[in-house]
């Protein structure tokens, strides 16, 4: 049978332009025109090759966590995608995602550690390092979708990697933002735990990977919902959140996707509310992330048709050989 037809296929020709512009920029950093920058702390960054959904905030929250009750000092250094602002400034837990982002803001909520944004992540690791007095022993920076941001130098480089990316493509006609030969620059590969982990592993073994492989597992923690739910979420991947949603049990009614960091309308909550209601649901089910976006929205759910979120979680199997791993290379 063969493969279901995609559009994307068709950017093919334009695969090559892009690859050069990687190239190009590889030559810049290597040659000092693209200057590297070092911040006084050390830096350990969280990325992926695709473009979104591979669970990189639920792994950047799961690491500080366990890192602060190993006794260290830990920020998270983020872009803010989406913010209004471009200056530096620390996350208000209690502020919006125009403000921040929508995922330093979820970062800063769930971790309950320091989260610093700015375009360009040394300065906000400079907003740090400035604001405080140092303590280079006990603290440490976590670059949240840091691998493709090579203009800061980093100690640790984490790259999340699934099977579907050993799979896909560089865009524009796939969803890959480099080719698997970036991995290279990884200092450890974490792969989704379950039935595809060891051949994804075999897979990075039989192509030279020497390094750290720690699997993860996700876990999506579903509210009890008496009946059908409406699903919605703007997200990477919403196949992934809705599939997570039937797994753990859910009915789904209705579904519906809107693009990643979508930021919502009144008239779109109405809409969603429409559809919940034409197909009988008994709630509304959507993701943290887009939670953090609805902001003062969230309240026009009204108790007939509630408002739920489902919450993405990862744990690092064998978690302690993991910190200890960090620990070396960074303190």
């Amino acid at each position: 049978m063969k493969p279901p037809f995609s559009a994307r296929r068709l950017l093919l020709p334009l695969v090559p332009v892009y690859r050069l512009v990687l190239e190009i920029r590889e030559r810049r950093l290597r040659s000092g025109q693209e200057p590297v920058r070092k911040l006084r702390w050390p830096v350990i960054s969280i990325g992926n090759l695709s473009a979104g959904g591979a669970g990189k905030t639920p792994l950047v929250i799961t690491l500080a966590q366990a890192l602060v009750r190993r006794g260290l000092y830990v920020d998270v250094l983020s872009r803010g995608y989406g913010r209004h602002s471009r200056h530096p400034a620390r996350v208000d837990p209690e502020g919006t995602a125009e403000e921040f982002g929508d995922e330093p803001l979820l970062i800063a909520r769930e971790a309950k550690v320091p989260v610093y944004v700015a375009a360009q992540r040394y300065q906000a690791g400079l907003l740090v390092e400035t604001g405080r007095k140092l303590d280079l022993s006990h603290g440490l920076h976590l670059l949240d979708d840091g691998f493709q941001h090579r203009q800061l130098h980093r100690d640790v480089n984490i790259l999340l990697l699934s099977r579907e990316d050993c799979e896909d493509r560089l865009l524009p006609a796939g969803n890959m933002r480099e080719p698997l030969s970036a991995l290279r620059r990884a200092t450890i590969v974490a792969i989704p735990a379950g039935d595809d982990a060891q051949r994804v592993e075999a897979g990075l073994r039989a192509n030279g990977w020497q390094g750290p492989v720690w699997r993860l597992l996700r876990r999506m923690d579903v509210p009890p919902v008496a009946g059908p739910v409406a699903a919605f979420c703007g997200i990477a991947r919403p196949a992934q959140f809705f599939e997570g949603l039937e797994a753990a049990g859910l009915r789904l009614a209705a579904r519906i996707a809107f693009p990643d960091h979508h930021r919502y309308t009144a008239r779109e909550i109405r809409r969603i509310q429409t559809v919940a209601r034409n197909a009988g649901a008994a709630a509304i089910i959507t993701t943290e992330k887009d939670g953090v976006r609805l902001g003062r929205l969230s309240a026009a759910f009204p108790d007939p048709l509630p408002l739920k979120t489902a919450h993405l979680r990862v744990e690092i199997e064998d978690e302690e050989v993991a910190l200890d791993f960090i620990e070396s290379k960074v303190c």
